[in-house]
This record gives structure tokens, C-alpha cells and sequence, in this order.
């Protein structure tokens, strides 16, 4: 009798301390699952509250009165315009040079190019805060302080590294041999690339995307060190507006901020994942 059939055809792995292992791992799971779902709930309740505490409780009173007051270019229009200006070009720089770099990375045998690789994996490991002090002074030297383009052209930069080496490894998955048949048909090199191999590998082009728009919507410190005046200032940094002198803090109009600025990026992952389904789709694209 076989092991399948002893066990009612369901084999399961036997263990004298599944149960406690279940429950310990069952607790531990709760317990992440809380300390997300708290934050989350007091943001929630605390935007719809008039007299909103640092405490996690209903409102005594339900009102919208924290998003009507926020709703202004100053306080929101703005900054967030702002930020989707420095994320959108930052993705879009950070996926051009990325795909350029990791084309030859990917396609050709060059002799430093696994030193190259790791080089460009040690870029990764570097912390962005190490180098501002340099990177400001390079700015005051070109003037590209409180400048959005410059501040884009930086961060788009520290992306590149991470960028480069996610897309090598997406590109090594495209046959070569659909590259070789568009050169048969007289395509050049840049020509298969935007043709054969960039449609082939959009999934792993919106993953670089999102995780580089995704970093540029969240970055603090970049845009608090290059960019100074109010009408150059993003969402991230705006949202230090609602720290007041003395520890006097607005929270309801601070958590209603805080809905609005997360909004876009919950909008980006929904619409990449329905656009860009759920894995590579080229199986049968090499026949024979």
C-alpha cells in the first residue's frame, strides 16, 4: 500500500509538532497582519475625523471637512503635480538608458562583462544620502538648484544601477533567434531591439517602471536637499507641511493628505497589472 493511499490520497507531510508549528506561524502572521492594518485603519478613520488624535478610534463626529480644506494648489494640486512630473521622468530616462545598457550586457560576449555586472550590482549597495553632499555642490556649480530637471536627471542616476541589472536578466529570457531572423529580414540591431525585443519583454519593462516610479513617488530626502521653493516642491515633501511648530500636529488633514498622495501609486500597480498580465507570453514564439 502506497504512502498516497494511507493518507486518504492526499499526501502530507507527518510531523509530532505540526499543530504548535501551525500555530506559532498562524500568530506570527496575525501579528504582521495587525501592524499593517493598523496604520492603514487609523489613516482611514483619522481623515474622516474633526478632532483626529495620534490614537486609533472612531470619529465622534464623520466629516470630510480634512479633504475639502486640503483640496487647494497649494497644499495639493501642486505637490502632487509635482511629484508625478519627477516620477514620470524619472521612470521614463531610467527605462530608456536601462534598456540601451543592458542590450549589449545581455547580447554580446564582452570580456569584463561579469565584472561590469557586478560593478554595476555594487552601484545598487550605494546609500544615495552618502554622495548629496558632492551631488550639491555640483548643482550650485551648474546652477541646476530648484530645478525639476535636474533634479530628475539625478534621480533617474541613482536608479540606473538596479534598472540595468532587473532588465538584463528580463532581456536574457528573449530568444536571440527571433533577433537573428528580423537581421535575415535586413533589420539592424536598434531595430529588432524596439521591435522583437522591447514588445517581448513589456511585463519586466513595467516592472522596472513601477519600481523605479514607485521609489521617485516616495523619495523624501532628494527633493528636500535640491529643491527649495514651494512651487518645485513634491507631495513627499509637502507632506512635512502639516508638521507644525511646538509638536502641533494637523492629523486629520495630515491622514486625509496621506489618502490622496497614496492614490496614484495604488492606481499604477492596478492598471500595469491588467495591461500587462501576469507573466512573459512567449511560449511558441520560437518554432522549429
Amino acid at each position: 500500500m502506497s504512502a498516497h493511499s494511507l493518507f486518504g490520497g492526499s499526501a502530507r507531510l507527518a510531523s509530532p509538532r505540526g499543530r504548535g508549528l501551525r500555530v506559532t506561524a498562524t500568530a506570527v502572521l496575525l501579528l504582521i497582519g495587525i501592524a499593517f492594518v493598523l496604520p492603514l485603519a487609523w489613516l482611514v478613520l483619522a481623515s474622516l475625523d474633526d478632532a483626529a488624535t495620534l490614537s486609533v478610534r472612531l470619529p465622534r463626529v464623520w466629516t470630510a471637512d480634512n479633504f475639502t480644506e486640503i483640496l487647494t494648489p497649494e497644499q495639493t494640486f501642486r505637490p502632487l503635480w509635482n511629484s508625478f512630473v519627477i516620477s514620470l521622468g524619472t521612470a521614463v530616462l531610467t527605462i530608456v538608458v536601462s534598456l540601451l545598457a543592458a542590450y549589449p550586457l545581455s547580447r554580446y560576449s564582452i570580456r569584463f562583462n561579469k565584472g561590469l555586472m557586478y560593478t554595476v550590482l555594487f552601484g545598487t549597495c550605494l546609500p544615495v544620502t552618502a554622495m548629496m553632499v558632492p551631488v550639491y555642490s555640483l548643482f550650485v556649480s551648474f546652477k541646476l538648484l530648484d530645478s525639476l530637471a535636474g533634479t530628475i536627471v539625478f534621480m533617474a542616476s541613482t536608479s540606473l544601477p538596479m534598472a540595468i541589472w532587473m532588465m538584463k536578466n528580463f532581456m536574457d529570457s528573449v530568444p536571440v533567434s527571433l533577433e537573428e531572423a528580423s537581421w535575415v529580414d535586413g533589420a539592424s540591431s536598434m531595430t529588432a531591439l524596439w521591435r522583437v525585443v522591447v514588445p517581448l519583454m513589456r511585463p519586466g519593462i513595467a516592472v522596472v517602471f513601477i519600481f523605479v516610479f514607485t521609489g521617485a513617488w516616495g523619495n523624501f530626502f532628494v527633493p528636500f536637499i535640491l529643491l527649495f521653493s514651494s512651487e518645485n516642491q513634491p507631495a513627499a515633501v509637502a507632506i512635512y507641511n502639516f508638521f507644525g511648530l511646538n509638536g502641533a500636529i494637523a492629523y486629520g488633514k495630515l491622514a486625509a493628505f496621506s489618502i490622496l498622495y497614496s492614490l496614484p501609486a495604488v492606481l499604477l500597480y492596478v492598471i500595469t497589472q491588467m495591461r500587462s498580465g501576469n507573466s512573459f507570453a512567449m511560449a511558441g514564439a520560437v518554432k522549429g
